[in-house]
């Protein structure tokens, strides 16, 4: 049986099943569309929101820039981490007690204001639609290599397909899927991980072969940097942001992850309290999994790549005429991908052979070698957010083991596209229209409205998908930067300040949201060209797009606080719902207050 035939069973069976769970647990009313009815079991939730969490910025693209980036790409890996830790302490069971459908719900009632509930629909509106762009282009990125057909194709297929189940059955259909998507890409992840680092160290857990030793006695990531340095690159094991720009997006990210509206309405799922903290500690353990092993997987994924493309780094006769790989003799893999214009080749030097390597290298020594030994630049151009898929081919894994990688990657991509148009939709019907716009909607219309909403946003996140300012991970990175700078100061001073007034969240929200909004834009663009070269010597205190939020998040603190000391105080009712929210049920009981 061909690989893609192969593909196509192991991608259908799973489909099967995603589709049979979500026409099972299909929404029948508002209740379950939105929070699947209040009564899933914390560790059901914890799974599931670790599928909606690990999406495909964590299964296909983070460890694609740990591939490149190396060490710098820890930031991702302790900042995504963190943030459940921040959740579980300090937002999730205090959400779940207010007992409220949505974030911007929360904060409409507790700055006791329909502005600033408006004011939330904006930031989650924003929020969501970067963050689904990432996901959108994942879910092309998946389908076209699965297909084998270019990005817009794919991406057209995956939009269909995110519609129909995240429409069909809501918040319930997407959580017992979820738990399924889990399942899948979980396994088509430690498959292969296991496999590779087998082959490349000898060790069955890649946590521990990414440490070991490769068959010449040689450690492993001395030799792969040693690779990398050859061919013109930074060492591997070496960081390259500076030490603000790493606090700044590990800050980021953490607060992000905390301030993420897709992620906090996984905790008015489950029916007490104190599951909400129950669930997010389950989330770590079942996201430690993938997050243990993603350095692994980027380091042998970027060895592979290398030793592939360029034999002769391997063999140290990098410079000699046979070095680089012969494109007439170029791996089927590689001919799968082409078809998708993910990895390029460009013959500068007219050698019919692959030379991979940097060509912008500061080591004038190594440009010398490279200009005597005929080349005339880099003529391979690969796509970061390719490199989990690809993994399995380049190391010539099984085929059922890349079908599985392939399936797991879907599964990666729709769960978390599935859950954040969820939340889009249920920011439109359920807050802007029922909430602020006509109070007096039935629940049969807005159960319409939320599922019309979902497919306009599906379309929006299509295009955002095929035009996106960045990489898969990147662009993530931007929506947990907005969300830093926008949701998580303003629902954590509703918990823990009595004093903060509307005018004050408004204030902050709006500022925290529109400088971050404005700095991505300025560096990275979305829709316009960016106005800016996106170097480190533009940037604001050398923190880059991806860390900025943090910045946002100090000037959204800074102006609530001085806009409420300056205005109307809160009222006394709404002081007592806060101390009410944070005094867990029965406190007072033994001693009679």
């Amino acid at each position: 049986m061909d690989l893609k035939t192969l593909t196509f069973i192991v991608v259908g069976l799973s489909f099967a099943l995603y589709i049979g769970v979500a026409i099972w647990a299909r929404a029948g009313s508002t209740s379950d569309f939105y929070v699947a009815g209040g009564g899933v079991h914390p560790v059901i939730n914890g799974m599931a929101t670790a599928a909606d969490w690990m999406s495909a910025a964590s299964f296909i693209s983070m460890a694609g820039l740990i591939a490149f980036l190396g060490y710098g790409g820890s930031v991702y890996l302790m900042g995504w981490t963190g943030g459940y830790v921040l959740l579980a302490v300090l937002l999730a069971p205090y959400l779940r007690k207010f007992g409220k459908f949505t974030v911007p719900q929360f904060i409409g009632d507790r700055y006791y204001s329909n502005a600033a509930r408006l004011v939330a629909v904006i930031c989650l509106i924003f929020i969501s639609f970067t963050y689904v762009a990432g996901q959108m282009r994942g879910v092309g990125i998946v389908f076209s290599r699965f297909l084998e057909v270019d990005i817009v194709t794919g991406l057209l297929v995956g939009m269909g397909l995110v519609f129909f189940y995240a429409v069909l059955g809501g918040m319930k259909g997407i959580t017992y899927t979820q738990v399924a998507q889990y399942c899948v890409l979980i396994f088509a992840y430690m498959v292969p991980a296991i496999f590779i680092s087998l082959n490349l160290t000898g060790n069955i857990f890649p946590q521990l072969g990414l440490g070991s030793t490769v068959a010449t006695g040689e450690p492993f990531l001395a030799k792969l940097d040693t690779v990398v340095h050859d061919l013109g690159f930074q060492v591997y094991t070496e960081g390259n942001k500076s030490m603000i720009d790493v606090i700044a997006i590990t800050m980021a990210l953490m607060a992000g992850t905390a301030g993420l509206p897709h992620v906090i309405v996984r905790f008015f799922t489950v029916p007490k309290v104190k599951d909400a903290r129950s669930s997010a500690g389950w989330a770590l353990v079942f996201i430690a999994i993938l997050y243990t092993t993603a350095p692994a997987v980027g380091a042998m994924a970027r060895y592979n790549l290398h030793a592939t493309m360029t034999p002769g780094v391997v063999s140290g006769e990098l410079f000699s005429p046979e070095s680089g790989l012969s494109y007439e003799a170029r791996p089927e893999w590689m001919k799968r991908w082409e078809a998708t214009k993910l990895i390029k080749f460009e013959d500068k030097n007219g050698d019919g052979r692959i030379q991979y390597y940097n060509d912008k290298s500061k080591d004038a020594d190594f440009m010398a070698k490279a200009e005597a030994a005929g080349w005339k630049g880099n003529e391979l151009t690969v796509d970061r957010d390719i490199m989990v898929l690809a993994n399995p081919e380049i190391a010539k894994l099984p085929d059922w083991v890349i079908a599985l990688v392939a399936a797991g990657g879907i599964a990666a991509a729709l769960s978390t596209a599935a859950g954040l148009l969820l939340v889009i939709s249920a920011a439109i019907s359920h807050d802007l229209l029922k909430g602020i716009l006509t109070p007096d909607m039935s629940e049969k219309s807005e159960l319409l409205a939320g599922r019309l909403a979902a497919a306009v946003a599906v379309c929006v996140a299509g295009y955002l998908g095929y035009n996106p300012p960045g990489f898969v991970a990147q662009v993530v990175a931007f929506a947990f930067g907005l969300a830093c700078a926008s949701l998580f100061p303003t629902i954590l001073l509703g918990i823990f300040s009595k004093k903060m007034n509307k005018e004050g969240a408004i204030a902050g929200m709006l500022t925290g949201l529109f400088f971050t909004f404005g700095y991505i834009l300025y560096f990275k663009g979305i829709f316009i060209t960016p106005m800016a070269e996106n170097i480190p010597a533009n940037w604001l205190f050398g923190i880059s797009p991806e860390g900025i939020g943090t910045v946002g998040a100090v000037l959204n603190f800074l102006v609530a606080t001085v806009v409420s000391k300056v205005t109307a105080p809160c009222p006394d009712h709404i002081q007592h719902l806060v101390e009410d929210i944070r005094t867990p049920r029965g406190a007072g009981a033994a001693t009679g207050h």
